[in-house]
């Protein structure tokens, strides 16, 4: 094989690594808040970091001025004095009720247009406050899928000896994303979180089984 050719194709699939960094584990968690929908997901995406952000805020605003300060200052019962306070003032006015107001009225604007909305995969459906509030599952780790059925076999050979040359790693990463990014799509957006994921692996699975036995890999493809 000349230096710098193609990657041979191996001719068994290797074994997956017994233990997996946590960060991994870290990665597929988070990859798989696309399963949420609206709010929940917009908790997750911006107004957890907003609340991160605003709580650094405070505490630094609150070393300088004191806290009974900087709380009146942010509810705009006394003018702002410094550059934190200041900051913490245009918050108040203009940050705050954006975001209340945009929560409610997408809260309620979801709720008027799902009233004709039922879909047919969930008609007659009994949903417990267990299931409502039980979060969706993780992507699958593809290390699972070696002992497991025909169809999941058959993806780990096409998908981590073919087209990523026994990559695991690699694979696992590329399959990660292709199923995030399916789940953003419009097609899966009327889905519960729970029938999201299901059927967006399901049809992942059948996808990247067939491009990887062709020895192509979507996203590395993408990402040139």
């Amino acid at each position: 094989m000349p230096v710098g050719g193609p990657i041979p194709i191996p001719t068994h699939l290797k074994l997956p690594h017994q233990r997996q960094p946590a960060t991994r584990r870290i990665r597929r968690t988070w990859r798989s808040r696309k399963a949420l929908t609206g709010v929940t997901q917009w908790i997750l995406d911006w107004g957890l970091p907003m609340l991160a952000t605003l709580g650094v805020l405070y505490l630094f605003a609150a070393r300088a001025a004191g806290p009974d300060k900087v709380y009146r200052t942010f509810t705009l019962i006394v003018p702002p004095e410094s550059v934190l306070l200041w900051i913490a003032s245009l918050i108040g006015w203009l940050l705050v009720p954006a975001i209340i107001g945009g929560f409610a009225g997408h809260v309620i604007a979801q709720r008027i247009s799902s009233v004709k909305a039922i879909s047919t995969r969930t008609i007659f459906r009994r949903r417990t406050l267990v299931q409502r509030l039980r979060p969706p599952g993780l992507i699958d780790d593809l290390a699972g899928y070696f002992h497991g059925t025909h169809a999941q076999q058959g993806l780990a050979d096409a998908w981590v000896r073919i087209a990523h040359r026994n990559d695991w790693a690699r694979a696992q990463d590329h399959w990660e994303v292709f199923v995030r990014d399916l789940m953003s799509t419009q097609q899966y957006a009327h889905l519960d979180r729970h029938e999201c994921l299901r059927q967006t692996q399901n049809t992942s699975l059948l996808v990247l089984t067939v491009a990887g036995t062709a020895g192509h890999c979507i996203v590395c493809e993408r990402r040139r």
